[in-house]
C-alpha cells in the first residue's frame, strides 16, 4: 500500500475551526446552568471547560498564532483576534456562572469557601496554624533586583506579584516580587467541623497564602498584588527523522516543555495595571492575550471541593457498568465464546472488564503463545499493561505498539515502554511521522490436538482507548472477534508496524493512512449517485471532530443531490449546515450529556437491498490528520444482528435526543435543542440497569 495524495478542496464555506472548539466548550458550560444537573456535577462541567481551555490555549490556540505569524500567512490577524475575542466572552460568561450560580447555589446547602473577610476569629486562627504549619515552609519569596531575574514560570503554575511598600533590607528600592504557589500544597482545605458553624467550610490555599503575604517581607507593606498563571505552547515537537532515539528525545524534551512560549496570562480582575503590564511584558504578550478573571485563578483545581464535599445527592447518582452476562457468561473461556461469534461491547453502559478478562484469560492460558497490543492513553496505573508484562514474564511473545507521542501521556507511555522492555516484551514505537492511534488488541494460540494443532487468532477493536478508568465515563464501542479475516489483518497491521514493510491488501480493515480516506469518499460518492438516481439514499455519521475539507465537500455534494444526512457530532464541525441551497438537507447534531461522546460510527446507504448499506466503527475522526497522519483502522461490522444493535444504540437514540442535544446553525453557532424530553444516554442507563 503507497500513501494516496488528494487536493484540498475550497474552504470558503468551511467553519473556523478554533471558533467551533470553543462552541463545545460553550455546550459544555451549559451543563453548568441545568436545573436537572445536581450541584456538584455542574461545578464540575465549570472545572472540565478550565481544563479544555488549558489545552486549547496550549496546542491549538498556540498552533493558529504561529500559522499567523508564518511566512505562509496561513492564518490572518483577523481570525486570531476573533478566537482570542471568543475565548474572552466564554471565560467571562464561566466565572458570571460560578460566582452567580453556582457558589450561591453551594451556599445555600451550607457549602461554602470562606474568604479572609468572611472567616470568624476561630476559623482565623486555624488557618494561621495551618499556614505556619504547612505552607510558609515550602514558600520562597523573590525579591527582584539583576542578582534575582523574574524567574522562570512553568506552564500553568500559579504564583503571587506583589508590589513592596519602602527599600528591602540592604537599602534598594526594588519593589516587585514574586511568590510561587506550590503545586504539592492541596488547593482546597476543608476546615474542621468544630470551627465550621454546621457548613462544609472551605478555604482555598491561595486565600490562605493571601492572608499572611505581608508576613513573608518583614518590614515592608503589600501596596498591590494579584495571582497570575501563565499558559505556555506544550505541543511537544521533535525532528523524528533527525534522531536515532524517538524514546530519549521525548523524554528530554519533556523537561523544556513546561517553559515553552507563553501564550496567556491570567490575574484576577483587581489585579493593578501596573502589575499586570509587567507580567506582560515579562512574557512577551500583547495586551489581548491578558485575561482577567472574577474569581479563583484555575478553576480546574475546585474539583478537589467536589471530592471532599460530604453530599452524594449533589451528585448523580452511582452508575455501575453490567458485564454481558447472556453473552459472555462469567467463568467460562472467553475463547470458547468467540468461536460462536462475534461479541460487542456499548461503554460504559456496559462494563470494560470483558476486555481486561480477555486479556487475563491469554495471560493465565499455557496455549497463548503470543500476545500484541497498541498502546496510546492507558494512564499511569493500568491494570492491562500489569498483564502484559506478566505475559512477558511467563515467557508469551509480547509486542507492544506504543505511541510515545500520545499528547500530555508522554511521559506514562516513556514509563511503560521502559518496563515492558525490562521483561523482554518487543516494544515498538510505530511510524515515524505518524502517531498510532489505532486500538487493536490481539491473541494468537495454538488450539487441537497434539499433531493436529493450529494457530488462531482472537483480537480486540475499540473506537476508545484501553483505559479502564475513562471506559467507565466515555461512550465507547469494543468488538472482540475470532473472524478469520478481520483477525488476520489485524495481525498484519502489527506486522507493518514492527516491518515498516509494504503489506497486501487487507480483507475487512481500513487503514489509514493507505485507504480510509479513500474508501469514505467513494461510499459517500455511492449515496450521492444513489440520491441522484432516486434511489434510498442515507448518510449518518458518528464522530468527535469533522475538519477534514475533501469529505466535508464529499457530504455536501451527497446533500444537494438529494440525500438524507444527519451527522451526529461532539466536539468541532467546520461544516456549516442549513445554508441554501448548499447545506439545506443536513442536520449537525451534537449531545453533551453525563458521559464524554467518544464512540464513531459511519452509516452509508445507497439503495434498497441487503447489499446496500455498510456501518464501519473507527479509531478516526474526520480530520486530515486522523485520514493522513495517523494509524486508524475502520472495521464493517458484517453480522446484521450487531450491525442493528450498533444503529438502535449509537445512532437512532442520539438522533432523537430531546434533552441533552444541540443543533448547529449556518453560523457555527449551537442551540440547545429543548429542556425536556428525551435522553439517550439516560434511555441506554436504564436499559443496561442490572436486573
Amino acid at each position: 500500500m503507497s500513501v494516496p495524495q488528494t487536493a484540498s478542496a475550497p474552504a470558503a464555506f468551511l467553519l473556523n475551526r478554533e471558533q467551533a472548539i470553543l462552541e463545545f466548550n460553550r455546550r459544555v458550560l451549559a451543563q453548568a446552568q441545568r436545573a436537572d444537573v445536581p450541584l456538584l456535577e455542574r461545578l464540575r462541567y465549570v472545572c472540565i471547560v478550565s481544563s479544555n481551555l488549558d489545552e486549547f490555549f496550549e496546542v491549538r490556540f498556540a498552533d493558529m498564532l504561529d500559522a499567523a505569524r508564518g511566512p505562509d500567512r496561513l492564518v490572518s490577524h483577523a481570525d486570531v483576534e476573533r478566537v482570542g475575542r471568543a475565548a474572552h466572552a466564554l471565560i467571562d460568561e464561566q466565572y458570571a456562572i460560578f460566582n452567580e450560580q453556582i457558589m450561591p447555589a453551594l451556599g445555600e446547602q451550607r457549602i461554602v469557601i470562606l474568604n479572609h473577610a468572611d472567616r470568624k476569629e476561630a476559623q482565623r486562627r486555624w488557618v494561621e496554624r495551618f499556614f505556619e504549619r504547612e505552607v510558609r515552609p515550602l514558600l520562597v519569596p523573590v525579591g527582584l533586583d539583576p542578582a534575582h531575574p523574574f524567574p522562570q514560570v512553568a506552564n500553568k503554575s500559579l504564583h503571587f506579584i506583589a508590589r513592596l511598600s519602602g527599600k528591602d533590607a540592604f537599602g534598594r528600592d526594588n519593589r516587585i516580587a514574586i511568590v510561587k504557589v506550590p503545586r504539592v500544597l492541596p488547593r482546597v482545605i476543608r476546615l474542621p467541623a468544630e470551627i465550621s458553624e454546621g457548613r462544609q467550610a472551605f478555604v482555598l490555599l491561595t486565600s490562605v497564602i493571601r492572608a499572611h503575604l505581608e508576613e513573608l517581607f518583614p518590614g515592608r507593606k503589600v501596596e498591590a498584588f494579584s495571582q497570575f498563571r501563565v499558559t505556555r505552547d506544550s505541543d511537544l515537537e521533535v525532528e523524528e527523522e533527525e534522531i536515532a532515539n524517538l524514546r530519549h528525545a521525548l523524554r528530554s524534551g519533556l523537561t523544556t516543555r513546561h517553559f515553552g512560549r507563553a501564550v496567556r496570562l491570567e490575574v484576577v480582575n483587581t489585579c493593578p495595571q501596573e502589575l499586570s503590564q509587567f507580567l506582560l511584558e515579562q512574557f512577551g504578550l500583547p495586551e489581548a492575550a491578558l485575561y482577567r478573571v472574577n474569581g479563583p485563578v484555575n478553576l480546574v483545581r475546585l474539583n478537589e471541593l467536589i471530592d471532599q464535599t460530604e453530599a452524594p445527592g449533589l451528585r448523580f447518582a452511582p452508575h455501575e457498568p453490567v458485564w454481558p452476562q447472556g453473552r459472555l457468561p462469567r467463568g467460562k473461556s472467553m475463547f470458547e465464546q468467540l468461536r460462536k461469534g462475534d461479541v460487542l461491547l456499548h461503554h460504559p453502559f456496559e462494563s470494560f472488564d470483558p476486555v481486561v478478562q480477555f486479556l487475563r484469560d491469554a495471560v493465565d492460558d499455557p496455549d497463548v503463545l503470543a500476545i500484541k497490543q497498541t498502546i496510546y492513553r492507558t494512564g499511569s496505573q493500568s491494570v492491562l499493561m500489569d498483564l502484559l508484562i506478566e505475559a512477558a514474564r511467563r515467557g508469551k511473545e509480547v509486542m507492544a505498539v506504543v505511541e510515545l507521542k500520545a499528547r500530555f501521556d508522554e511521559e506514562a507511555n516513556i514509563n511503560w515502554a521502559e518496563r515492558l522492555e525490562a521483561v523482554g516484551a518487543q516494544v515498538v514505537y510505530g511510524i515515524v511521522g505518524y502517531k498510532t492511534h489505532a486500538k487493536l488488541l490481539l491473541v494468537t494460540r495454538r488450539e487441537g490436538h497434539e499433531g493436529r494443532s493450529r494457530l488462531r487468532r482472537y483480537a480486540h477493536l475499540s473506537t476508545g482507548n484501553y483505559n479502564p478508568r475513562t471506559a467507565r465515563f466515555y461512550t465507547d464501542i469494543g468488538y472482540l472477534s475470532a473472524d478469520r479475516e478481520l483477525t488476520a489483518d489485524v495481525d498484519t497491521v502489527f506486522r507493518q508496524l514492527a516491518s515498516l514493510g509494504s503489506v497486501k491488501a487487507l480483507h475487512r480493515l481500513l487503514l489509514a493512512p493507505f485507504n480510509m480516506h479513500q474508501r469514505m469518499m467513494e461510499h459517500l460518492a455511492q449515496v450521492e449517485q444513489a440520491a441522484r438516481e432516486g434511489r434510498p439514499a442515507r448518510l449518518v455519521v458518528k464522530i468527535n471532530a469533522l475538519t477534514d475539507a475533501e469529505l466535508i465537500a464529499a457530504i455536501l455534494r451527497a446533500a444537494q443531490a438529494g440525500a438524507t444526512v444527519d451527522l451526529i457530532v461532539r466536539g468541532a464541525c467546520m461544516l456549516p449546515p442549513g445554508l441554501p441551497g448548499l447545506s439545506d438537507n443536513i442536520v449537525v447534531r451534537s449531545v453533551v450529556g453525563r458521559f464524554l461522546e467518544h464512540s464513531r460510527v459511519c452509516y452509508f446507504r445507497w439503495g434498497a437491498g441487503e447489499a446496500d448499506e455498510v456501518l464501519y466503527l473507527s479509531s478516526a475522526d474526520w480530520m486530515s490528520r486522523n485520514m493522513f497522519r495517523r494509524i486508524e483502522v475502520a472495521w464493517p461490522v458484517l453480522d446484521a444482528r450487531l450491525r442493528q444493535r450498533v444503529i438502535d444504540e449509537a445512532l437512532v437514540p442520539y438522533l432523537h435526543d430531546s434533552l441533552d442535544a444541540w443543533q448547529l446553525g449556518p453560523d457555527g453557532r449551537s442551540l440547545r435543542v429543548s429542556a425536556e424530553g428525551i435522553s439517550a444516554q439516560q434511555a441506554l442507563m436504564r436499559r443496561y440497569q442490572p436486573e
